[in-house]
């Protein structure tokens, strides 16, 4: 006679487990909270610490819990991504709208007043973010070592510490570059501007992502130049496809593209597309000004390469800045031009000479000491965190249907409401209760996005600030209901 088979009873792991996850499911446990350290678990169910830690690790198995080193198991978000992006390119190239410049100009005014709550722009605040202590007593030996540095000027190519240890750094982004063939600028949108004035003509055609960088389109706009905005995917980013029939019917003159934790959208693209685009590039001898500069906070150990690590014949130019990451108000960038750099060396003594020496040396000692790698790591863990609390707070505070990224590196979350709410009433509704956030047609030159925004979380999420963030989710819903 066949035995008697008895169910096995769950064990205890699996019961805590299981309870956890109705918890979360429940909403006892809200995205974005803290769960009980393993130690309190352990003493308030009376259970072993090797049983905790196992149920954890059951409830980051099913996609509910994440561990963040050092600080604990937190719950993700349950918060649907953007959808993903068709391959449609836009309209025939244009100017970009004179309603969308002025918008800018509304955001920005909005920044100068301290009472506003900033939920908005990209510029990280408060010493939590920044060394400014450590760079500080080292600028401080620096002129006590050599008191004549702030009494001569600085000339071009500029401080050759800094630009070795850019080189230096490059190969964490799989590039090989050379200190000679790095130019220093005033911040990342220099570099940009330098790289737009070495390739392009008044008249010319720019592809861009879109979304894309919204001080963007100012810069191109005054340089006389059209742009084509091509899709960008939330998850993989810029459509390799567009481009390539873009560059076949000869419609760019030039590429700009943020391959690595874009701006909006936080994507970074796969390899295989990053290696393609390159191909194209060389293949149809189009530039690429790739923007790097959010390429560092990748919150995987190992960073994905830049496009520029796969250009063989220089068609790639690479611009970044330790703006977002080290000293914004030293407002030291740089960039390698490839074939280029010539002509933008001469376009930088033209426009700006050279950078402050006092600032760069402080930076590339900074840089040498190993001091920069401590700091970007911890940082990254920070903006981890803070990008999980926010998609937290927006899938609790904001009307249902609601999707937002989940970011590949940095501290942008791209937001797209559900249909019928106007972004741009919605920031005017906002800037009214001294709230500032950036609405979507501020990133596409023709003025998309009418229900999309982009939330920074790169400031210190205090009272304050998640009061503001949940205040905008409930006037998007007053919005939607009006």
């Amino acid at each position: 006679m066949e035995p008697t088979v008895t169910p096995h009873a769950p064990t205890l792991y699996q019961q805590l487990a299981d309870d956890l996850s109705l918890a979360i499911k429940r909403g006892t446990l809200p995205p974005g909270s803290k769960l009980p350290s393993v130690r309190r678990t352990s003493q308030s169910r009376q259970l072993s610490l090797n049983t905790v830690v196992a149920a954890y690790r059951v409830l980051e198995d099913r996609g509910l819990v994440e561990a963040r080193p050092q600080s604990g198991y937190y719950v993700r978000a349950r918060l649907p991504s953007p959808a993903r992006a068709s391959d449609t390119l836009s309209s025939p190239a244009a100017p970009t709208r004179p309603q969308v410049l002025g918008l800018i100009d509304t955001v920005l005014e909005a920044q100068q007043n301290e009472d506003y709550i900033d939920l908005a722009l990209a510029c990280p605040h408060g010493g939590d973010f920044y060394p400014g202590g450590k760079l500080g007593r080292l600028m401080g030996q620096i002129l006590r070592r050599q008191p004549g540095m702030v009494s001569r000027y600085a000339l071009p190519p500029g401080s050759l510490r800094l630009r070795t240890q850019i080189a230096r750094r490059g190969l964490e982004l799989g590039m090989t570059l050379q200190p000679q063939d790095i130019v220093l600028t005033h911040g990342c949108m220099e570099a940009l501007q330098l790289a737009l004035r070495a390739v392009t003509r008044p008249g010319d055609t720019v592809g861009l992502e879109s979304p894309t960088y919204f001080n963007l389109l100012p810069l191109i706009a005054s340089l006389g130049l059209k742009t084509v905005e091509i899709p960008t995917d939330p998850q993989t980013g810029l459509s390799i496809d567009a481009v390539e029939l873009l560059l076949a019917e000869k419609r760019i003159n030039t590429l700009v593209a943020m391959p690595n934790v874009h701006n909006p959208l936080g994507a970074t693209m796969p390899l295989e597309a990053k290696k393609r685009l390159a191909r194209l590039l060389s293949r149809h001898q189009v530039p690429l000004i790739e923007d790097a500069l959010y390429a560092e906070l990748q919150f995987g150990d190992t960073l994905s390469p830049a496009v520029k690590a796969f250009d063989d014949e220089g068609w790639v130019i690479v611009c970044s800045s330790y703006t977002k990451t080290l000293a914004p108000d030293f407002r030291i960038g740089w960039m390698e031009g490839g074939r280029f750099g010539h002509a933008l060396r001469q376009l930088k003594f033209a426009s700006s000479v050279a950078e402050p020496a006092v600032l760069a040396e402080t930076l590339g000692a900074f840089l040498e000491s190993g001091g920069y790698d401590h700091h970007l790591r911890a940082l990254k863990r920070r903006y981890a965190a803070h990008v999980e609390k926010v998609r937290g707070m927006i899938a609790r505070h904001f009307p249902a249907g609601t999707h937002a990224t989940a970011p590949s590196g940095g501290f942008l979350i791209w937001v797209e409401l559900p249909e019928g709410i106007d972004a741009v009433a919605l920031f005017h509704a906002a800037i009214a209760e001294k709230i500032s956030i950036m609405p979507g047609p501020l990133y596409s030159p023709s003025g998309r996005y009418p229900n999309a925004l982009r939330l920074s979380c790169c400031y210190p999420l205090d009272q304050r600030y998640l009061t503001a963030l949940a205040r905008v989710g409930a006037l998007a819903a007053e919005l939607r209901s009006g």
